[in-house]
């Protein structure tokens, strides 16, 4: 079962002191969030500052957000809600778009709106990412025949549907490589190069990526778990504002980023701004906690109590107003990553399902947001740097540079 190959991975973290070991001074917290340590660090604290929910607010920080934006699980009645499925002429209209692109004999970086033409469709997508980007913040298509294509066509596909919903492709990994696959890599690796949980079977706890959309291309499920789990930051600020405005200064002062042996070996930066009257977090936890082959540097500032407790605190607030979203085979999800967090539960795969997703950050020029000046040079990078015959599309799993570890701490 899906717990069974956690506990496996836990197992031969703790019982390998050069993946388990953390930073010097590191504060106790862990990569899989502790309900009963949050629970009495924040008693600790509260008890050694009564008045810490009475902290101000940051400087032009919203008491409420109110917005579509602003959800929780519950409010979701009905996976229609937020799923919008392929009729036959649109599935028509895509495989058309296929071959009209494959006789034009381009790399696939110059696949965009005009050379996959979907005019029926396109402008469905186009309003669609109007919703990612001003309405609730996400959905899923549903549902590309994936077994009806080879693996390129399949991304192929991807990348084409995907360019209406936003043009610009962002880079995930040296060499210009704009699409990841989220595939379990410990059977084949060794779990010392494996740095980050989409490798794994392992739950992947309320985190952000990078970039303005985050998109998910499921070319299999598990054969058992792996369920899709997406979550409001929005509501989960207007939680923390209410309750602990302390949390909210916390996340919006500087953290030690982990730069896992690369030079600097770390930055410094917020999690939480408020920009261009938007709140918009960007954390992945891992970054301050480590996993497996990429544990937290030594000789870099450990984190705060505070930020102990504001991780943990923004994890379980994600986890109690979380919808699920049950991935079919060729679903595509999108979500506006810069108000959503997004985890997955443990899985298990099988010989007949093995669960394997395709991922693209996306950006759309004239809807995106505007991006905080600590963010500009990161979306510089992603979004600004590559050409079309630059951008890479690999068809078989690796595991990113960014995730990649043992090298680093060798």
């Amino acid at each position: 079962m899906a717990a069974a190959a956690v506990t496996r991975i836990i197992d031969i973290v703790e019982g390998n002191p050069k993946l388990s070991a953390a930073g010097k001074g590191t504060t106790d917290i862990e990569y899989h969030p502790n309900e009963d340590k949050w629970k009495a660090r924040t008693a600790r604290r509260l008890a050694e500052n009564p008045t810490l929910p009475e902290t101000p607010l940051p400087e032009g920080f919203p008491n409420t957000l109110k917005s579509p934006l602003v959800w929780e699980g519950k409010d979701w009645k009905k996976p229609s809600d937020w799923e919008y499925e392929l009729s036959v002429d649109e599935l028509k209209e895509i495989d058309d778009a296929v071959q009209h692109f494959k006789a034009l004999r381009k790399p696939f970086g110059y696949i965009t709106p005009s050379t996959f033409p979907l005019p029926k469709l396109g402008p469905i997508l186009h309003h669609l990412s109007r919703e990612l980007h001003n309405g609730r913040g996400f959905f899923v298509l549903r549902t590309i025949p994936v077994a009806n294509y080879s693996k390129e066509d399949n991304i192929l596909i991807y990348a084409g549907v995907s360019s209406y919903i936003g043009t610009l492709r962002g880079v995930q990994d040296k060499g210009d490589g704009v699409l990841a696959h989220i595939k379990d890599l410990t059977q084949t690796h060794p779990l010392k190069i494996i740095g980050a949980p989409a490798y794994t079977t392992d739950k992947q706890v309320f985190h952000t990526d990078a970039g303005d959309i985050i998109s998910l291309f499921v070319l299999e499920i598990a054969g058992d778990g792996g369920l899709s789990r997406i979550s409001s930051s929005w509501k989960v600020y207007n939680e923390l504002a209410q309750t602990r405005p302390d949390l909210i200064k916390t996340l919006s002062e500087p953290w030690p980023v982990d730069g896992f042996g690369g030079k600097p070996p770390y930055t410094s930066r917020p999690l939480l701004f408020h920009h261009d009257s938007k709140i918009i977090i960007q954390y992945a936890r891992r970054l301050f906690t480590g996993f497996l082959g990429l544990p937290r540097s030594k000789d870099i500032p450990p984190i705060t109590e505070a930020q102990a407790e504001a991780l943990d605190t923004v994890h379980f607030l994600a986890e109690k107003y979380a919808l699920g979203l049950n991935f079919q085979k060729g679903d595509i999800q999108y979500i506006n990553n810069l108000s959503i967090f997004h985890g997955r539960d443990g899985f298990t795969d099988t010989p007949d399902h093995t669960r394997h997703l395709l991922r693209l950050w996306l950006r759309h020029p004239e809807l995106a947001w505007k991006i905080p000046a600590e963010l500009e040079g990161t979306w510089k990078k992603l979004y600004y740097t590559a050409t079309p015959d630059t951008e890479q599309f690999p068809a078989e799993p690796i595991i990113r540079n960014a995730s990649l570890g043992g090298a680093k701490y060798a």
